[in-house]
């Protein structure tokens, strides 16, 4: 009775009136196009533009931002049911839909989906099908000169002014790329009868018992409005075979709510908690003798969340609760993993979401700046129990309260709140990035004049939209927010707060002078792996500041602040090889300090949101994982600090103010508790020994304990000369006495055996001096390399295997010696 057909294939694109700024090679002709898809992939398909990742290539394509594009195919269609939708799941971003020459439809919300009724103007036969992408800059300028400018933090760009991907017009990480195309799936819907208009799942638990609440919207015909049509639910999962329930609607019934009641299911965990049991779970819309006529399905999980902000004697908490158990957030924030959203299909979601289980983490933050993702996010962060907290995607602006912005707010909220309730993963709505401490402390104020900047939305519009249509989840007006529009909004003691004066100021041990309920952002720059620049910098010689690489750097005075953070712990480097290998440690480093000391502060602090998992296209940014996918040594620290069991030795002269300041800091995010001797040496950079003791840890599930330590240990004689290490449970902690570039270190000596194996090797090392932070970087000799650990302290005497893996054999000497395998004291000089 309903069919869906794609309409993706036989597309062109060709640019509208075009002006000089378009390529003659551009204007001449249609271009083949790939729906979903945008301009830029299309013409790079085509080799009519350059790789815009490549060198400073985005600056050549500017004009594709500011040109008028127009997407058209035909496709064949006959008569059947007498309603036929054009359904537009995603138009990026201000369009014009026309069929057969009629104007069906227009849009301007590259984050909705749009239906359009086309039946009276199709025809038997061949039909045309158009979109006209106005320029996304022209659009948005014209509604600012209408509303009034409002800042932001990338002025003159002028994103605030149209409900598109923020990101698209450059960011301190991103380059300035304005899309423009058919982005998400286009199809036709025929239908009769009924159709489904809106499927929310409600999904609670109380007590033994769990419940799915469906409500139901449909669409009717008018000859058709008292035909009476029954709604069917069936729920399929753990512990039960099949659960159904219907509601029939009669004559001009347009709604119905049907709930299933499901006797104690199992419950949907985060991981590291428990498992992650999904449910089945189907809808079916047909008459009465069994005749289909629409169908819906989702997989849903079952779980209880709950954000507690219970004033406590340390003030506002902002605590995540799943299923009654507090968690701690062992996050990472997300951007968008391209700048051309159809590039990443489930595969490429499943390969970075996996890196980020892989490095321990628990929750993911989706930045205000980007987008809602796709279905396939969400479904691959259900499986493996990843935490999403979800912006709306407002970010660093002041953003216009009139109209046509504000109806789009609304109805792009509503559109995603009830797309993405079925997601058991996703456990928090957050009403902006950064736009309430804008208010408050970037100077927004006495230019605005009066005028509205999105408090509206934040504090009411998007509170209500999700209380009605989302009313199990938390909803947070912003972050940071301190819970109390009174407040400061970036308030350490009150919710959630960023910390960014570390990195645009500070050494990054000021982090330790910050005792934070939850951090949400906090971060540290380091450069891509060196594969990653080789393919899109051509600069030769590569230098910190040669063009590519300051093309590649985004960020405001960001080679200044690598600088400063390399000199107050490091040696400087000698070339280019030693900056980015210094400038990658000090990234992990400075992550390691904040994560570390946040983690020891719990239950105070209940969550470490990183800066940022991912990026968008080869930069030097805050990333963990670069733009061509590679694992930074950041990576591998945060698999460290992030693991259910952490050992860390803190300063804490509170506990200890006549033992030289220091504890031993036991974490422990496992269920089960953690009873282990630890034993402490001070001991001689030669590794020798110079005072030793055991103390014995237990530490009590998802909680932290503090052990002093005595003076004997943390006192040295020669602060140049010593160090400090913990063992307890095969976990390691170290504390350096002096900064790095003051120890009076060896000079870096071991012994390396390479193995070779099909598709890699064992690179083996044993120390015969003290050896920091030893790491490999084979992606130097073969792009497709990978290692499995970074990052290892070695005393004389021990030994470490590296397991490489490669797409074709590496060469053993250098895998043996810098730039490949690298240590800080082989910066000592000989």
């Amino acid at each position: 009775m309903n069919s869906y057909r794609p309409l993706h294939d036989g597309w062109t694109v060709t640019p509208v009136a075009p002006d000089g700024s378009v390529p003659a090679e551009v204007a001449a002709e249609p271009v083949p196009a790939t729906v979903p898809g945008c301009v830029h992939t299309d013409l790079l398909a085509a080799g009519l533009i350059p790789d815009p990742y490549l060198d400073d290539n985005e600056l050549r394509l500017a004009w594709i931002g500011r040109t008028d594009w127009r997407y058209e195919t035909s496709f064949q269609w006959q008569p059947g049911n007498r309603h036929v939708d054009l359904v537009c799941a995603g138009l990026d971003t201000v369009a014009r839909v026309e069929v057969n020459g009629h104007e069906v439809g227009r849009t301007a919300n590259m984050h909705r989906g749009y239906r359009f009724p086309i039946g009276s103007v199709l025809r038997p036969g061949e039909n045309r099908l158009s979109v006209r992408f106005e320029s996304a800059y022209r659009y948005a300028e014209r509604i600012r000169e209408e509303l009034g400018a409002r800042p932001s933090s990338y002025e003159p760009q002028p994103f605030p002014y149209i409900r598109k991907m923020a990101c698209n017009f450059g960011w301190d990480w991103g380059p300035t790329l304005v899309t423009a195309g058919i982005w998400r799936p286009i199809g036709l819907h025929s239908w009769r009868t009924a159709r489904l208009a809106l499927v929310r799942p409600e999904v609670t638990v109380d007590g033994a018992e769990g419940r799915v609440s469906l409500h139901v919207e449909i669409a009717r015909e008018e000859t058709a409005a008292d035909v009476p049509v029954t709604l069917t639910a069936s729920l399929h999962g753990p512990r039960i075979d099949q659960l159904q329930g219907h509601v029939v609607l009669g004559p001009g019934q347009r709604s119905g709510t049907i709930t299933l009641a499901v006797k104690d299911p199992a419950r949907w965990w985060p991981r590291g908690y428990g498992d992650q049991p999904l449910y089945d779970l189907a809808l079916r819309l047909h008459t009465a003798d069994g005749a289909e006529l629409d169908s819906w399905a989702r997989s849903i999980g079952f779980r209880t969340i709950k954000l507690d902000t219970t004033p406590d004697q340390h003030g506002t908490p902002f605590t995540l609760v799943v299923n009654g158990v507090p968690v701690f957030a062992r996050g990472v924030n997300w951007i968008p993993d391209d700048v051309f959203p159809t590039r990443v299909d489930r595969s490429r979601y499943e390969t970075r979401l996996r890196q980020a289980c892989e490095a321990n983490v628990n929750l993911l933050r989706i930045w205000g700046g980007g987008r809602y993702e796709s279905e396939d996010f969400y479904s691959v962060c259900d499986q493996l129990g990843l935490l999403v907290a979800q912006d709306f995607l407002f970010a660093c602006a002041a953003y216009p309260e009139e109209s046509p912005l504000a109806e789009e707010v609304a109805a792009e909220a509503r559109d995603n709140v009830v797309r993405l309730a079925s997601h058991p993963s996703l456990v928090l709505w957050c009403g902006n990035n950064e736009n309430i401490w804008g208010w408050h402390d970037w100077g927004w104020q006495p230019r605005l004049h009066g005028r509205t900047w999105g408090a509206g939305y934040y504090f009411d519009v998007l509170p209500k939209i999700v209380a009605e249509l989302d009313p199990t989840r938390p909803y947070w007006p912003g972050s940071p927010y301190s819970g109390d529009r009174s407040r400061h909004p970036n308030e350490p003691e009150h919710g959630s707060m960023h910390i960014w004066d570390v990195w645009n100021e500070q050494d990054y041990l000021h982090y330790r002078s910050y005792t934070p309920r939850f951090v949400a952002e906090f971060g540290w720059q380091g450069p891509p792996t060196y594969a990653t620049l080789r393919r899109a910098i051509s600069d030769d010689p590569l230098a910190p500041d040669s063009p590519g690489m300051r093309h590649h750097q985004k960020a405001e005075n960001g080679e200044q602040k690598l600088a400063r953070g390399l000199a107050a712990h490091l040696p400087p480097p000698r070339d280019f090889d030693d900056w980015h290998w210094l400038t990658q440690l000090t990234q992990a480093r400075a992550v390691s300090v904040g994560v570390e000391h946040f983690r020891a502060l719990q239950p105070v602090c209940m969550g470490a949101v990183v800066w940022q998992l991912n990026d968008c296209w080869p930069v030097t940014s805050w990333s963990a994982i670069d733009g061509d996918g590679r694992r930074k040594p950041m990576w591998y620290a945060l698999r460290r600090i992030f693991a259910d069991r952490l050992l860390t030795i803190q300063p804490r002269p509170e506990l200890n103010p006549d033992g030289g300041g220091l504890a031993l800091v036991a974490v422990n995010d496992s269920p089960e508790e953690w009873s282990v001797t630890a034993t402490v040496a001070r001991l001689g950079l030669d590794g020798q020994p110079l005072a030793k003791t055991e103390l014995p840890v237990t530490v009590a599930p998802r909680t932290a304990a503090a052990i002093p330590l005595p003076a004997l240990l943390t006192i040295p004689e020669d602060e140049r000369a010593e160090l400090l290490l913990a063992e307890a449970g095969g976990e390691r902690a170290w504390w350096f006495f002096a900064e790095d570039s003051d120890l009076a270190y060896p000079k870096a000596a071991y012994d390396a055996v390479v193995e070779p194996f099909s598709g890699g090797a064992k690179v083996t090392v044993t120390a015969r001096t003290l050896l920091r932070e030893l790491t490999l970087f084979p992606d130097r000799l073969d792009a497709s390399a990978e290692v499995d650990q970074a990052l290892v302290t070695l005393l004389p005497g021990e030994s470490t295997t590296f397991t490489v893996t490669a797409s074709a054999p590496l060469d053993p000497t250098a895998l043996t010696q810098p730039p490949v395998l690298r240590c800080v004291n082989d910066l000592v000089a000989a």
